[in-house]
Protein backbone atom coordinates (compact mmCIF):
# COMPACT_ATOMS: atom_id res chain seq x y z
CA UNK A 1 0.00 0.00 0.00
CA UNK A 2 1.35 3.43 -0.97
CA UNK A 3 2.34 5.82 1.83
CA UNK A 4 0.89 9.33 2.17
CA UNK A 5 4.21 10.68 0.91
CA UNK A 6 4.02 8.58 -2.28
CA UNK A 7 0.36 9.54 -2.82
CA UNK A 8 1.25 13.23 -2.68
CA UNK A 9 4.06 12.76 -5.22
CA UNK A 10 1.66 10.94 -7.55
CA UNK A 11 -0.85 13.77 -7.12
CA UNK A 12 1.82 16.34 -8.03
CA UNK A 13 2.93 14.31 -11.08
CA UNK A 14 -0.69 14.30 -12.26
CA UNK A 15 -0.98 18.10 -12.24
CA UNK A 16 -0.75 20.06 -15.48
CA UNK A 17 2.54 21.80 -16.25
CA UNK A 18 2.30 25.42 -15.08
CA UNK A 19 -0.35 24.74 -12.39
CA UNK A 20 0.28 26.43 -9.04
CA UNK A 21 0.25 24.38 -5.84
CA UNK A 22 0.57 25.16 -2.15
CA UNK A 23 1.04 23.24 1.06
CA UNK A 24 -2.47 24.12 2.22
CA UNK A 25 -4.03 23.09 -1.10
CA UNK A 26 -2.27 19.69 -1.13
CA UNK A 27 -3.09 19.06 2.54
CA UNK A 28 -6.77 19.82 1.91
CA UNK A 29 -7.00 17.80 -1.34
CA UNK A 30 -5.44 14.63 0.12
CA UNK A 31 -6.54 14.99 3.77
CA UNK A 32 -2.99 15.00 5.15
CA UNK A 33 -1.21 17.27 7.60
CA UNK A 34 0.49 20.40 6.30
CA UNK A 35 3.83 19.05 7.59
CA UNK A 36 3.47 15.91 5.45
CA UNK A 37 2.46 18.01 2.43
CA UNK A 38 5.42 20.37 2.93
CA UNK A 39 7.96 17.50 3.06
CA UNK A 40 6.50 15.88 -0.07
CA UNK A 41 6.56 19.18 -2.00
CA UNK A 42 10.21 19.68 -1.01
CA UNK A 43 11.04 16.22 -2.36
CA UNK A 44 9.10 17.02 -5.56
CA UNK A 45 11.28 20.13 -5.89
CA UNK A 46 14.42 17.99 -5.53
CA UNK A 47 13.09 15.69 -8.25
CA UNK A 48 12.54 18.71 -10.55
CA UNK A 49 8.76 18.15 -10.60
CA UNK A 50 8.01 21.61 -9.21
CA UNK A 51 9.87 24.90 -8.93
CA UNK A 52 9.44 27.58 -6.27
CA UNK A 53 9.93 31.14 -7.47
CA UNK A 54 9.93 34.18 -5.20
CA UNK A 55 6.83 36.35 -5.68
CA UNK A 56 5.34 33.68 -7.98
CA UNK A 57 4.92 30.57 -5.84
CA UNK A 58 5.38 26.82 -6.38
CA UNK A 59 4.47 25.64 -9.87
CA UNK A 60 4.38 22.23 -11.56
CA UNK A 61 7.09 21.98 -14.19
CA UNK A 62 8.13 19.44 -16.77
CA UNK A 63 11.33 17.60 -15.86
CA UNK A 64 13.89 18.33 -18.54
CA UNK A 65 15.44 15.43 -20.38
CA UNK A 66 19.18 15.14 -20.02
CA UNK A 67 19.82 15.56 -23.74
CA UNK A 68 18.07 18.95 -23.57
CA UNK A 69 19.79 20.23 -20.46
CA UNK A 70 21.57 23.13 -22.17
CA UNK A 71 18.23 24.87 -22.75
CA UNK A 72 16.82 27.14 -20.06
CA UNK A 73 13.19 27.70 -19.21
CA UNK A 74 11.90 31.24 -18.82
CA UNK A 75 11.34 30.47 -15.13
CA UNK A 76 15.04 29.72 -14.75
CA UNK A 77 15.87 32.97 -16.55
CA UNK A 78 13.62 34.77 -14.06
CA UNK A 79 15.61 33.31 -11.17
CA UNK A 80 19.02 33.97 -12.76
CA UNK A 81 18.40 37.68 -13.39
CA UNK A 82 16.43 38.18 -10.15
CA UNK A 83 13.58 39.62 -12.22
CA UNK A 84 9.86 40.13 -11.92
CA UNK A 85 7.12 39.01 -14.29
CA UNK A 86 5.27 41.86 -16.03
CA UNK A 87 3.03 39.63 -18.17
CA UNK A 88 2.64 36.16 -19.68
CA UNK A 89 3.13 34.36 -16.35
CA UNK A 90 1.53 31.16 -17.72
CA UNK A 91 4.39 30.78 -20.22
CA UNK A 92 7.19 30.72 -17.65
CA UNK A 93 7.85 27.03 -18.15
CA UNK A 94 8.37 27.20 -21.87
CA UNK A 95 11.93 26.60 -23.03
CA UNK A 96 13.95 29.24 -24.83
CA UNK A 97 15.95 28.20 -27.89
CA UNK A 98 18.34 31.16 -27.93
CA UNK A 99 18.54 34.74 -26.72
CA UNK A 100 18.91 37.80 -28.94
CA UNK A 101 20.26 41.18 -27.83
CA UNK A 102 18.23 44.06 -29.25
CA UNK A 103 21.04 46.47 -30.13
CA UNK A 104 19.98 47.41 -33.67
CA UNK A 105 17.15 48.96 -35.63
CA UNK A 106 13.79 47.19 -35.18
CA UNK A 107 13.56 45.87 -38.77
CA UNK A 108 17.09 44.47 -38.61
CA UNK A 109 16.45 43.04 -35.16
CA UNK A 110 13.43 41.06 -36.31
CA UNK A 111 15.53 39.19 -38.89
CA UNK A 112 17.20 37.38 -35.98
CA UNK A 113 14.10 36.69 -33.85
CA UNK A 114 12.12 33.44 -34.13
CA UNK A 115 9.47 31.72 -32.03
CA UNK A 116 10.86 30.46 -28.74
CA UNK A 117 13.60 33.11 -28.58
CA UNK A 118 14.22 35.56 -25.75
CA UNK A 119 14.75 39.20 -26.75
CA UNK A 120 16.99 41.09 -24.31
CA UNK A 121 16.30 44.79 -24.73
CA UNK A 122 15.80 48.03 -22.78
CA UNK A 123 12.83 50.41 -22.86
CA UNK A 124 12.00 50.00 -26.57
CA UNK A 125 8.26 49.51 -26.27
CA UNK A 126 7.60 48.83 -29.95
CA UNK A 127 10.28 46.10 -29.95
CA UNK A 128 8.55 44.41 -26.99
CA UNK A 129 5.25 44.08 -28.87
CA UNK A 130 6.82 43.07 -32.19
CA UNK A 131 8.93 40.32 -30.55
CA UNK A 132 5.90 38.91 -28.70
CA UNK A 133 3.86 38.76 -31.91
CA UNK A 134 6.78 36.86 -33.51
CA UNK A 135 6.54 34.24 -30.73
CA UNK A 136 9.48 35.40 -28.61
CA UNK A 137 9.55 36.25 -24.91
CA UNK A 138 11.02 39.57 -23.75
CA UNK A 139 13.56 40.40 -21.03
CA UNK A 140 13.50 44.13 -20.27
CA UNK A 141 16.79 45.37 -18.78
CA UNK A 142 17.51 48.46 -16.70
CA UNK A 143 14.41 47.99 -14.53
CA UNK A 144 12.09 49.50 -17.17
CA UNK A 145 8.40 48.66 -17.53
CA UNK A 146 6.45 47.43 -20.57
CA UNK A 147 3.31 48.95 -22.07
CA UNK A 148 -0.16 47.72 -21.11
CA UNK A 149 -0.65 46.55 -24.71
CA UNK A 150 2.53 44.43 -24.55
CA UNK A 151 1.42 42.90 -21.24
CA UNK A 152 -1.98 42.06 -22.75
CA UNK A 153 -0.32 40.36 -25.75
CA UNK A 154 2.01 38.47 -23.41
CA UNK A 155 -0.92 37.12 -21.38
CA UNK A 156 -2.84 36.09 -24.50
CA UNK A 157 0.13 34.32 -26.12
CA UNK A 158 1.51 32.94 -22.81
CA UNK A 159 4.92 34.47 -23.52
CA UNK A 160 6.61 36.06 -20.48
CA UNK A 161 7.77 39.63 -20.22
CA UNK A 162 10.42 39.76 -17.49
CA UNK A 163 11.95 42.93 -16.07
CA UNK A 164 15.36 43.07 -14.37
CA UNK A 165 17.39 45.90 -12.88
CA UNK A 166 20.61 44.61 -14.51
CA UNK A 167 21.97 46.12 -17.74
CA UNK A 168 21.93 44.20 -21.04
CA UNK A 169 25.62 43.20 -20.99
CA UNK A 170 25.40 41.85 -17.41
CA UNK A 171 22.22 39.88 -18.22
CA UNK A 172 23.78 38.31 -21.32
CA UNK A 173 26.86 37.33 -19.30
CA UNK A 174 24.71 35.77 -16.54
CA UNK A 175 22.63 33.73 -19.01
CA UNK A 176 25.70 32.63 -20.94
CA UNK A 177 27.29 31.44 -17.70
CA UNK A 178 24.15 29.52 -16.71
CA UNK A 179 24.06 27.72 -20.07
CA UNK A 180 27.80 27.03 -19.82
CA UNK A 181 27.38 25.50 -16.35
CA UNK A 182 24.61 23.25 -17.63
CA UNK A 183 26.82 22.11 -20.52
CA UNK A 184 29.41 21.05 -17.95
CA UNK A 185 26.71 19.28 -15.94
CA UNK A 186 25.65 17.46 -19.10
CA UNK A 187 29.11 15.85 -19.29
CA UNK A 188 28.87 14.39 -15.79
CA UNK A 189 27.41 10.91 -16.06
CA UNK A 190 25.21 9.81 -13.16
CA UNK A 191 24.19 6.34 -12.04
CA UNK A 192 20.69 6.91 -13.42
CA UNK A 193 22.20 7.39 -16.90
CA UNK A 194 23.78 3.92 -17.14
CA UNK A 195 21.90 1.67 -14.71
CA UNK A 196 19.97 -1.41 -15.71
CA UNK A 197 16.47 -0.44 -14.49
CA UNK A 198 14.57 -2.45 -11.89
CA UNK A 199 12.13 -3.71 -14.52
CA UNK A 200 15.04 -5.40 -16.34
CA UNK A 201 16.99 -6.50 -13.26
CA UNK A 202 16.96 -10.11 -12.08
CA UNK A 203 16.25 -10.05 -8.35
CA UNK A 204 15.81 -12.64 -5.62
CA UNK A 205 13.60 -12.79 -2.54
CA UNK A 206 14.98 -13.61 0.89
CA UNK A 207 12.70 -16.69 1.00
CA UNK A 208 14.19 -18.13 -2.21
CA UNK A 209 16.61 -21.05 -1.92
CA UNK A 210 20.16 -21.70 -3.10
CA UNK A 211 18.67 -24.01 -5.73
CA UNK A 212 16.78 -21.00 -7.13
CA UNK A 213 20.05 -19.06 -7.29
CA UNK A 214 21.79 -21.89 -9.15
CA UNK A 215 18.95 -22.13 -11.66
CA UNK A 216 18.87 -18.37 -12.32
CA UNK A 217 22.66 -18.22 -12.43
CA UNK A 218 22.76 -20.96 -15.06
CA UNK A 219 20.17 -19.16 -17.21
CA UNK A 220 21.57 -15.63 -16.96
CA UNK A 221 25.32 -16.22 -16.37
CA UNK A 222 25.37 -13.25 -13.97
CA UNK A 223 27.57 -13.49 -10.88
CA UNK A 224 25.23 -11.81 -8.38
CA UNK A 225 21.70 -10.56 -7.74
CA UNK A 226 20.05 -8.00 -5.43
CA UNK A 227 17.79 -9.44 -2.72
CA UNK A 228 14.60 -7.47 -2.06
CA UNK A 229 11.45 -7.60 0.03
CA UNK A 230 8.01 -7.69 -1.58
CA UNK A 231 7.82 -3.90 -1.18
CA UNK A 232 10.91 -3.55 -3.39
CA UNK A 233 13.19 -2.51 -0.53
CA UNK A 234 16.76 -3.75 -0.91
CA UNK A 235 17.90 -5.94 1.99
CA UNK A 236 21.01 -7.65 0.62
CA UNK A 237 22.95 -9.05 -2.30
CA UNK A 238 23.84 -12.65 -3.10
CA UNK A 239 26.76 -13.72 -5.31
CA UNK A 240 28.31 -16.96 -6.50
CA UNK A 241 30.86 -16.72 -3.69
CA UNK A 242 28.07 -16.68 -1.09
CA UNK A 243 26.49 -19.98 -2.23
CA UNK A 244 29.65 -22.05 -2.66
CA UNK A 245 29.36 -25.17 -0.47
CA UNK A 246 25.78 -24.39 0.60
CA UNK A 247 22.99 -26.93 0.33
CA UNK A 248 20.27 -26.39 -2.28
CA UNK A 249 17.47 -26.11 0.29
CA UNK A 250 19.15 -23.32 2.30
CA UNK A 251 17.34 -19.99 2.14
CA UNK A 252 18.93 -16.97 0.47
CA UNK A 253 18.51 -14.82 3.58
CA UNK A 254 20.99 -17.07 5.41
CA UNK A 255 23.75 -16.79 2.81
CA UNK A 256 23.30 -13.28 1.38
CA UNK A 257 25.41 -10.25 2.31
CA UNK A 258 23.26 -7.88 4.33
CA UNK A 259 23.50 -4.08 4.11
CA UNK A 260 25.49 -4.12 0.84
CA UNK A 261 27.33 -1.10 -0.53
CA UNK A 262 24.90 0.94 -2.63
CA UNK A 263 24.70 4.19 -4.58
CA UNK A 264 21.80 6.50 -5.37
CA UNK A 265 20.52 7.50 -8.80
CA UNK A 266 22.29 10.87 -8.47
CA UNK A 267 25.70 9.37 -7.60
CA UNK A 268 28.27 10.10 -10.30
CA UNK A 269 29.55 7.16 -12.34
CA UNK A 270 33.10 8.10 -11.30
CA UNK A 271 32.18 7.78 -7.63
CA UNK A 272 30.34 4.48 -8.19
CA UNK A 273 33.29 3.08 -10.12
CA UNK A 274 35.66 4.18 -7.36
CA UNK A 275 33.61 2.27 -4.78
CA UNK A 276 33.50 -0.83 -6.98
CA UNK A 277 37.24 -1.09 -7.54
CA UNK A 278 38.10 -0.20 -3.94
CA UNK A 279 35.74 -2.85 -2.57
CA UNK A 280 36.32 -5.38 -5.38
CA UNK A 281 32.65 -5.40 -6.48
CA UNK A 282 31.36 -6.68 -9.82
CA UNK A 283 27.97 -4.99 -9.42
CA UNK A 284 26.46 -2.39 -7.16
CA UNK A 285 22.75 -1.80 -6.45
CA UNK A 286 21.24 1.63 -7.14
CA UNK A 287 18.56 2.64 -4.65
CA UNK A 288 15.97 5.41 -4.40
CA UNK A 289 15.68 7.83 -1.48
CA UNK A 290 13.18 5.40 0.08
CA UNK A 291 15.66 2.50 -0.05
CA UNK A 292 13.83 0.65 -2.81
CA UNK A 293 15.80 -0.84 -5.68
CA UNK A 294 16.03 1.38 -8.76
CA UNK A 295 18.39 -0.90 -10.69
CA UNK A 296 21.99 -2.11 -10.78
CA UNK A 297 25.34 -1.04 -12.25
CA UNK A 298 27.95 -3.59 -13.33
CA UNK A 299 31.69 -3.11 -13.74
CA UNK A 300 31.19 -3.39 -17.53
CA UNK A 301 28.61 -0.57 -17.39
CA UNK A 302 31.15 1.72 -15.71
CA UNK A 303 33.90 0.92 -18.21
CA UNK A 304 31.59 1.49 -21.17
CA UNK A 305 30.48 4.82 -19.66
CA UNK A 306 34.08 6.00 -19.30
CA UNK A 307 34.88 4.98 -22.87
CA UNK A 308 31.75 6.71 -24.16
CA UNK A 309 32.55 9.89 -22.24
CA UNK A 310 36.00 10.04 -23.85
CA UNK A 311 34.41 9.93 -27.32
CA UNK A 312 31.91 12.71 -26.63
CA UNK A 313 32.47 16.13 -28.26
CA UNK A 314 33.62 18.87 -25.94
CA UNK A 315 30.83 20.71 -24.14
CA UNK A 316 31.53 23.17 -21.33
CA UNK A 317 35.16 23.45 -20.16
CA UNK A 318 35.86 22.80 -16.48
CA UNK A 319 39.03 23.94 -14.71
CA UNK A 320 40.37 20.40 -15.15
CA UNK A 321 39.82 20.67 -18.93
CA UNK A 322 41.75 23.94 -19.02
CA UNK A 323 44.63 22.38 -17.08
CA UNK A 324 44.78 19.24 -19.24
CA UNK A 325 44.72 21.28 -22.45
CA UNK A 326 48.12 22.69 -21.48
CA UNK A 327 49.75 19.23 -21.49
CA UNK A 328 52.09 18.25 -24.33
CA UNK A 329 53.94 14.97 -24.90
CA UNK A 330 57.74 15.22 -24.72
CA UNK A 331 59.44 13.84 -27.84
CA UNK A 332 62.47 12.30 -26.08
CA UNK A 333 60.42 10.38 -23.47
CA UNK A 334 56.99 8.88 -24.31
CA UNK A 335 56.01 8.81 -20.61
CA UNK A 336 56.89 12.46 -19.86
CA UNK A 337 54.70 15.52 -20.43
CA UNK A 338 55.40 19.24 -20.31
CA UNK A 339 53.28 22.36 -19.93
CA UNK A 340 53.57 26.11 -19.66
CA UNK A 341 52.30 27.76 -16.47
CA UNK A 342 49.51 30.00 -17.80
CA UNK A 343 47.34 32.28 -15.62
CA UNK A 344 44.63 29.59 -15.25
CA UNK A 345 47.16 27.32 -13.49
CA UNK A 346 48.30 29.84 -10.88
CA UNK A 347 47.24 30.79 -7.37
CA UNK A 348 46.73 34.31 -6.07
CA UNK A 349 50.52 34.73 -5.74
CA UNK A 350 51.21 33.97 -9.40
CA UNK A 351 52.77 30.56 -8.71
CA UNK A 352 51.64 27.15 -9.99
CA UNK A 353 48.67 26.18 -7.82
CA UNK A 354 48.45 22.97 -5.81
CA UNK A 355 45.14 22.04 -7.49
CA UNK A 356 46.53 22.46 -11.01
CA UNK A 357 49.61 20.43 -10.11
CA UNK A 358 47.60 17.52 -8.69
CA UNK A 359 45.40 17.44 -11.82
CA UNK A 360 48.47 17.40 -14.09
CA UNK A 361 50.20 14.69 -12.06
CA UNK A 362 47.22 12.35 -11.84
CA UNK A 363 46.55 12.69 -15.56
CA UNK A 364 50.22 12.13 -16.46
CA UNK A 365 50.22 9.04 -14.22
CA UNK A 366 47.04 7.70 -15.83
CA UNK A 367 48.65 8.14 -19.24
CA UNK A 368 51.81 6.29 -18.14
CA UNK A 369 49.74 3.40 -16.79
CA UNK A 370 47.81 3.13 -20.06
CA UNK A 371 51.07 3.03 -22.02
CA UNK A 372 52.41 0.29 -19.75
CA UNK A 373 49.18 -1.71 -19.42
CA UNK A 374 45.93 -0.98 -21.21
CA UNK A 375 43.15 -0.20 -18.74
CA UNK A 376 41.49 2.44 -16.60
CA UNK A 377 42.81 3.66 -13.25
CA UNK A 378 41.84 6.13 -10.54
CA UNK A 379 44.16 7.84 -8.02
CA UNK A 380 43.74 6.76 -4.39
CA UNK A 381 46.21 9.01 -2.58
CA UNK A 382 49.01 11.45 -3.31
CA UNK A 383 52.05 12.81 -1.53
CA UNK A 384 53.36 16.03 -3.11
CA UNK A 385 56.37 18.07 -2.06
CA UNK A 386 56.99 21.53 -3.55
CA UNK A 387 60.70 22.31 -3.41
CA UNK A 388 60.54 25.64 -5.23
CA UNK A 389 57.79 27.99 -6.37
CA UNK A 390 56.91 27.64 -10.05
CA UNK A 391 56.41 31.04 -11.63
CA UNK A 392 53.98 32.19 -14.31
CA UNK A 393 55.36 31.49 -17.81
CA UNK A 394 57.68 28.66 -16.68
CA UNK A 395 57.98 25.52 -18.82
CA UNK A 396 57.51 22.51 -16.55
CA UNK A 397 58.34 18.88 -17.33
CA UNK A 398 56.70 15.96 -15.49
CA UNK A 399 58.50 12.59 -15.56
CA UNK A 400 56.41 9.70 -14.17
CA UNK A 401 58.11 6.45 -13.18
CA UNK A 402 56.16 3.28 -12.36
CA UNK A 403 57.68 1.77 -9.22
CA UNK A 404 55.31 -1.14 -8.66
CA UNK A 405 52.32 -2.65 -10.48
CA UNK A 406 50.09 -5.47 -9.24
CA UNK A 407 46.69 -6.69 -10.40
CA UNK A 408 44.89 -3.85 -8.62
CA UNK A 409 47.53 -1.39 -7.47
CA UNK A 410 50.08 0.89 -9.14
CA UNK A 411 52.63 3.14 -7.43
CA UNK A 412 53.99 5.99 -9.55
CA UNK A 413 56.86 8.30 -8.63
CA UNK A 414 57.12 11.76 -10.24
CA UNK A 415 59.95 14.20 -10.83
CA UNK A 416 58.79 17.72 -11.70
CA UNK A 417 61.44 19.89 -13.33
CA UNK A 418 61.76 23.42 -14.73
CA UNK A 419 64.75 24.46 -16.84
CA UNK A 420 66.44 21.18 -15.88
CA UNK A 421 66.09 21.87 -12.13
CA UNK A 422 64.02 19.71 -9.75
CA UNK A 423 61.17 21.82 -8.36
CA UNK A 424 58.83 19.20 -6.88
CA UNK A 425 58.46 15.48 -6.09
CA UNK A 426 55.34 13.36 -5.81
CA UNK A 427 54.16 9.81 -5.19
CA UNK A 428 50.69 8.70 -6.34
CA UNK A 429 48.95 5.38 -5.72
CA UNK A 430 46.36 4.25 -8.30
CA UNK A 431 43.69 1.57 -8.22
CA UNK A 432 43.18 -0.38 -11.47
CA UNK A 433 39.97 -1.45 -13.16
CA UNK A 434 40.07 -5.09 -14.11
CA UNK A 435 38.06 -5.85 -17.24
Amino acid sequence: MATKHELILRYIKGLSVGEKISVRQVARALSVSEGTAYRAIKEAENRKLVNTIERVGTIRIEKKKRDNIEQLTFAEVLNIVDGQVLGGRDGLYKTLTKFVIGAMQLDDMMRYIDAGNLLIVGNRLKAHETALLAGAAVLVTGGFDASDEAKKIADELELPIISTSYDTFTVATMLNRAIFDQLIEKKILLAEDILTPFSETIVMQSTDHVSDFNRVNKESQHSGYPVIEKSGKLIGIVTSRDVIGRSDDEQIRKVMTRNPITVTEKTSVASAGHSMIWEGLDLIPVITEKGTLAGIISRQDVLKAFQMAQRQPQQGETNDDIVKNQMEIVSDDPYAIQFIVVPQLTNELGSLSYGAMTTLLTDAGNRAIKLHKRGESVPENMTLYFIKHVQLGSVVRVEPRILHMSRRLVKVDFDILSEGELIAKAMVMYQLFER
